[in-house]
């Protein structure tokens, strides 16, 4: 049953809902994880519009750090999403590419071993012009070499542009 699915693109780009529609065709009760620290009012009204697209079929998790504390042996899981997952990890690391890279390797491999099939939704940031905020550029490096660690790792990796599903790796 172990499976692992990446789907990633920009802001906007229907990554969620893709992943949400993929979950429930792999299973009628799948575990939504959602990683996200709702820091002001605009991000809360996004975490509530993502949160009634769900019906009571989700088993929901929040969970901004220790993914692998979670036992879902046996379940499908969507982690939604790495990016936000990442940069609880970053500024619990003090910023620290490295470190945070090395920890994020090591809970995601934690967290993957457990048989199960996930679905990782997950941000390519790095499409944009280069920022002129060293943090922002950082982050940036941080995400992309952790996209490319999953997307390594992935039996399947989908890209989604404005709402269209591309296939970037698995069964064509």
């Amino acid at each position: 049953m172990k499976r692992l699915i990446m789907i990633t693109g920009g802001q906007r780009s229907g990554k969620s809902e893709k992943a949400e529609q993929l979950a429930l065709s792999l299973s009628a009760n799948p575990v939504y994880v959602a990683t996200a620290k709702v820091w002001d009012d605009e991000f809360r009204q996004r975490v509530r519009r993502h949160q009634e697209r769900r019906g009571p079929e989700w088993t929901n998790i929040e969970e901004e750090v220790m993914l692998s504390r979670h036992n879902v042996e046996g379940r499908v899981v969507l982690v939604d999403c790495v990016t936000l997952w990442l940069t609880n990890l970053f500024f619990q690391n003090g910023e620290d590419v490295n470190r945070t890279l090395e920890t994020a390797k090591e809970e995601f491999n934690r967290f993957t071993q457990q048989d199960a099939t996930f679905i990782f939704v997950t941000n390519e940031i790095g499409l944009g012009g280069v920022s002129d905020n060293v943090v922002q550029r950082k982050f940036t490096d941080l995400q992309g070499l952790m996209n490319q660690y999953i997307a390594q790792r992935a039996d399947e990796v989908l890209l989604m542009v404005s709402g269209i599903e591309v296939k970037v790796k698995g069964e064509k």
